[in-house]
């Protein structure tokens, strides 16, 4: 019976195949809209998650930040304000064996590197070995940065295969051995290269373009605090927490520590710390109600559409009065017309739904590459868009269906 009903319902969609597609279509376009929301949602909470997973799980920053916002009571950094080597002593002997250590950076700053008509934008940053490490840098040619190279201030350099991309045409070896030379605040710096790291996308580039896109060039940090001024002095630090210690409940500890110990008199700054496994969890969190805030605009698009089913099908009820009129003179019960009814309203919604689909992958995929993301839908998003839409078709099917079945066969037979 269930089969008959199908091909019964086939034959009366392909009859009429225009109202049968704008039918489909507010059930398309819904369920495109959900999947192409989803697929770029996807790509771009991975590689969000993937750029702040790489930083470490267990890594915990730690910063200054006024005490008051008030502009009456805020005032400019003094040398005493900022963190020190002193600091840092005292705090690794607080929390030995439960930190690895303290990631100490300085930033030179930005510059355009250009060899005749070919040119790199560039970041100048000094990290300490530490710092260093947590980098997770691929080298693709050459060497890294140095215990040596920091003890003895080599001015060394690690940059990017995009730089190398850009200046020596791709060329990783012809790079190993030149010297970069960057102008920051009417200064010159000259670096030799030592080595070429891979590039990774941090997923924060997306909408630039890629000829202007600025990779960060590494040097010893020893050689960033003797280039910039209070080269001894730091607003941010972070620190790596030891295997077993939980993350969350150290980067209070260190904050308290600091602020009771070093900042407790001070007038208008204090630290603020905060671990890198909270931030995951924190982004997650808004990157899902992200998602699910435009899945429910989707949503909306998709119940015009059911609507839009649910009208067509009072219209197709109307116009086959007769037939229902003449099944059930014939034997029809009232469930077998309104199952009839019922199949054929999520037929409409499951094809409108897998063409649905097919275009929302698509348009998704698409927006993905030209984002400069990397993602698809899931497949347990496209099964439940499926289901979706066969309950729509359930839902708004059911109202037309339940009229049919309750018609009085004489007067549906007598009607016009």
């Amino acid at each position: 019976m269930l089969i008959e009903n199908i091909k019964l319902c086939l034959t009366g969609l392909m009859a009429n195949k225009i109202r049968t597609f704008l039918t489909m279509l507010g059930i398309i376009i819904g369920i495109a809209a959900m999947i192409a929301i989803m697929t770029v949602s996807d790509a771009m909470n991975k590689s969000v998650m993937s750029s702040m997973g790489s930083m470490g799980a267990d890594k915990i920053e730690v910063f200054l930040t006024q005490k008051s916002y008030d502009d009456s009571t805020s005032r400019e950094m003094k040398n005493s304000d900022y963190f020190n080597d002193r600091m840092f002593e005292e705090l690794s002997n607080k929390f030995e064996g439960r930190i690895t250590g303290i990631a100490l950076s300085k930033s030179i700053g930005s510059s355009r590197v250009e060899n005749g008509k070919l040119y790199a934008n560039v970041d100048i940053r000094g990290l300490n070995p530490m710092a260093l490490a947590g980098e997770n840098l691929t080298i693709l040619s050459g060497r890294s940065i140095t215990e040596k190279d920091e003890e003895a201030s080599a001015k060394v350099a690690l940059v990017s295969d995009k730089y190398v991309q850009k200046i020596f045409q791709d060329d990783n070896a012809s790079a190993l051995g030149k010297e970069i030379e960057v102008l920051v605040d009417n200064k010159y710096y000259t670096y030799t290269i030592v080595g070429v790291y891979q590039y990774v996308d941090s997923g924060m580039t997306a909408g630039f373009s890629q000829e202007d896109i600025s990779t960060i060039v590494y040097i010893p940090f020893s050689v960033a605090q003797m280039q910039v001024e209070n080269g001894d002095l730091y607003d941010e630090f972070s620190v790596k927490a030891s295997n077993g210690t939980d993350p969350a409940s150290l980067s209070m500890e260190i904050q308290d520590y600091i602020n009771t110990t070093f900042y407790q008199d001070n007038d208008a700054y204090e630290s603020y710390s905060y671990s890198m496994k909270e931030q995951l969890k924190q982004m997650n969190a808004m990157l899902n109600t992200q998602k699910n805030a435009f899945m429910a605009i989707g949503a909306i698009a998709l119940l015009v559409g059911g609507i839009g089913v649910m009208n067509i099908m009072i219209v197709s009820i109307t116009e086959r009065t007769r037939e229902i009129g003449t099944r059930k003179a014939l034997g029809a019960t009232n469930n077998d017309i309104r199952i009839q009814f019922i199949i054929e309203a999520m037929m409409i919604c499951l094809l409108g739904g897998m063409i649905g689909i097919i275009v929302g992958l698509s348009f998704g995929i698409l927006a993905t590459k030209v984002m400069g993301f990397q993602g698809s839908a899931s497949v347990g998003g496209i099964v439940v868009c499926v289901l979706f839409s066969m309950a729509f078709g359930l839902f708004f099917g059911y109202y037309p269906a339940n009229k049919a079945a309750k018609m009085n066969p004489i007067e549906a037979l007598r009607y016009e």
